[in-house]
């Protein structure tokens, strides 16, 4: 074992050492914590003794070309009890006009006008407010004007999940496939957010929630002041929220096909990059326990490949490496191909470790310029 007393022996050994805890530690959230999410078996969920009557709300500024094409997919649901609250938030297209037409024929949609620009809080918190506030019933499902349900069944999927002391349902807002590069690393992007909230959530550390598919209810939102915590902060409706109220015995998810939501991912890459900057404002207000999780995950993800380039420069064995490397290359494809089975992904898993890397470094980019952005408006 000549080669291992070399080993031992080289100036190079500590920073070895330092990448295979790297590499223990992404096996373990991997095959401990993500592997929940992979293996998750939906057909062993509990299901509510009752279907609940149900809110849904939706936020709309200047969306009447989302409306006319998604507001009716979900006013066809196939629910027996259900409203759906449009809050017309001083839009200044034709979004008062559509919802009233629509209105007259759909007696289960109320209209929430605000004719005036009176957000007193920042973002889609203010708007937000007014539509739960404006709901008639305790469960409220949240959405965005440019979502779409998968199917009829998405409001009776996401009910079914609210079981016992349930008060927090996490569901999955996808984005639609389109040609493009900038699409797969949008939707890999946000299987690899998916996969954490999830799979953590299932571990009994939820922490945050989209609001493209959520659930809670009204009650809760009351009970702990709505938005009050945070209002300053113009992100946060959904994953502040979550995050200072959803425990382990109040939340489940529902990660189904039939649960799912889409939307239409951004166009270019100036406009993504300042939709994820907005989200990345929010993640320094979660609870400690919640960044010193995340935090170690990422922090391992950049000393893991920091310390792969470095050695393999210093010229330590390629073998080594190789093996190393390959090891969480497996643990990585295998567990991320299981998840975008669950959440009915596909055609970016080959591109996956690419996309890994681009997004740990616009990452790490927007982490660094957002102490010195300006707010942004919703």
């Amino acid at each position: 074992m000549i080669w291992l007393q070399e080993l031992l022996a080289s100036f190079w050994f500590p920073y070895i050492i330092a990448l295979l805890a790297a590499l223990l530690i992404q096996l373990v959230y991997y095959w401990l914590i993500f592997s929940r999410l992979a293996f998750y078996n939906g057909k062993k969920r509990a299901v509510a003794e009752q279907k609940e009557a149900v809110s849904v709300v939706i936020c709309a500024k200047n969306e009447y070309h989302n409306l006319v094409k998604y507001l009716p997919l979900i006013l066809e649901q196939d629910y027996p009890e259900y409203e759906v609250v449009v809050v017309n938030d001083a839009s200044d297209d034709d979004t008062f006009y559509l919802l009233r037409e629509l209105a007259d024929k759909y007696s289960h949609l109320k209209l929430v006008n605000i004719t005036h620009n009176l957000n007193f809080f920042s973002g889609k918190k203010f708007p937000l407010s007014i539509g739960i506030k404006s709901a008639r019933y305790d469960l409220v499902l949240l959405t965005d004007a440019d979502c779409y349900p998968t199917g009829p069944k998405w409001i009776e999927s996401m009910q079914a999940a609210f079981t016992g002391k349930t008060e927090i349902v996490l569901g999955y807002g996808a984005y639609f496939p389109q040609p493009g590069l900038l699409n797969r690393i949008i939707r890999y992007d946000t299987v690899s957010v998916a996969m954490q909230y999830l799979s953590l959530a299932l571990a009994g550390m939820p922490y945050m929630g989209v609001g493209r598919n959520l659930a809670y209810r009204k009650s809760l939102f009351y009970k702990e002041g709505g938005f009050v915590k945070h209002y300053k902060i113009i992100s946060g409706d959904d994953d502040l929220f979550i995050n200072a109220v959803a425990r382990k015995s109040n939340t489940r998810i529902q990660p189904l096909n039939e649960a799912t939501t889409y939307s239409r991912a951004k166009q270019t890459f100036g406009a993504w990059i300042r939709q994820k900057k907005r989200h990345l404002t929010s993640g320094k207000f979660y609870r400690p326990e919640h960044k010193l999780v995340l935090g170690l995950f990422g922090f391992s993800q950049l000393a893991f490949f920091s310390l792969i380039v470095f050695l393999a420069i210093v010229g330590v064995d390629w073998m080594l490496l190789a093996g190393v490397f390959a090891l969480r290359l497996f643990s990585q494809l295998f567990i991320l191909k299981k998840c975008m089975i669950r959440l009915k992904e596909r055609q970016f898993l080959l591109l996956s470790p690419l996309f890994e890397i681009i997004l740990l470094l616009i990452n790490l980019i927007l982490g660094f310029t957002g102490l010195f952005s300006r707010k942004t408006q919703w």
